[in-house]
């Protein structure tokens, strides 16, 4: 049997077992829950399901290659859901603390680290391959022309690390593009002093116009709030606060 690779969604298959191995054994020893988002053919999940120190569970929404890998790994059984990750329910998959790992398509990973955001306070650590330059950008600091939403979001409660870029020539069908692999680790960040909707809110407002002034990419947050004690902050661009400043430019905000 064969996994045609789909483009519309974003399928590219790793086909270098070296790199493969590598990426699971990036992973943390704890928790022993993991998801692999989109196993596709299959290559991260061998060596997930031959570590026994793994609780593992798998999420993939092409029918094709779930009926693919039933046939490779036949004791896979119920560990295997046909599901949309961005829709699952994911306490119905884990009812305590776990990790991600997986190869995202990169045409929804954005959309797959503000799902990781929503469950940040279960969500232990996730290593993910995604386009080279989406990865410069999570681990991008104030000052960089690159640095943006997901930056601050994901920083404000993960640590970010680069482990390693991985070449276009190891993927089926070959992308244009470069791949990196990263490390997410839940920091200490509990309570920001503020509600995370507003403060989700404030960082979005912030980069939707990130040409503009804080005071005027913020116009509509600030209204006719007194503003004295954060001037310091909006006469800057959003690329310019750090992920400390924009929690405190959030928390008086609210």
């Amino acid at each position: 049997m064969f996994v045609s690779p789909k483009k519309s969604l974003g399928q590219h298959f790793l086909i270098d077992r070296n790199i493969a191995e590598k990426i699971v054994s990036s992973l943390p020893a704890t928790p022993a829950r993991i998801l692999e988002i989109g196993p596709g053919t299959g290559i991260l999940t061998k060596y997930i399901l031959e570590n026994p120190a793994f609780e593992p569970m798998f999420i993939e929404t092409d029918r094709e290659a779930v009926e693919y890998l039933n046939s490779v790994f036949p004791g896979i059984g119920d560990k295997l859901v046909h599901d949309d990750f961005l829709k699952v329910d994911l306490r119905d998959m884990f009812h305590d603390s776990y990790q991600i790992v997986g190869n995202l398509p990169y045409n929804i990973s954005s959309q797959i680290f503000f799902r990781m955001l929503d469950d940040r306070d279960r969500l232990i650590s996730a290593v993910v391959m995604i386009q080279k330059e989406v990865a410069e950008r999570i681990r991008s600091g104030p000052g960089s022309k690159v640095y943006g939403i997901l930056s601050v979001l994901l920083q404000t409660w993960f640590d970010v690390e680069y482990l390693f870029t991985v070449s276009e020539n190891v993927f089926k069908p070959r992308p244009r593009v470069k791949s990196a692999v990263i490390r997410l680790s839940r920091n200490t960040s509990t309570d920001i002093g503020c509600d995370p909707g507003f403060y989700f809110r404030v960082v979005k407002a912030a980069f939707n116009q990130r040409r503009k002034t804080l005071r005027n990419a913020l116009k509509s947050i600030i209204a006719d709030k007194d503003t004295s004690g954060i001037n310091q902050f909006l006469g800057q661009r959003a690329e310019q606060l750090s992920v400390e400043e924009f929690i405190e430019l959030a928390c008086y905000l609210e």
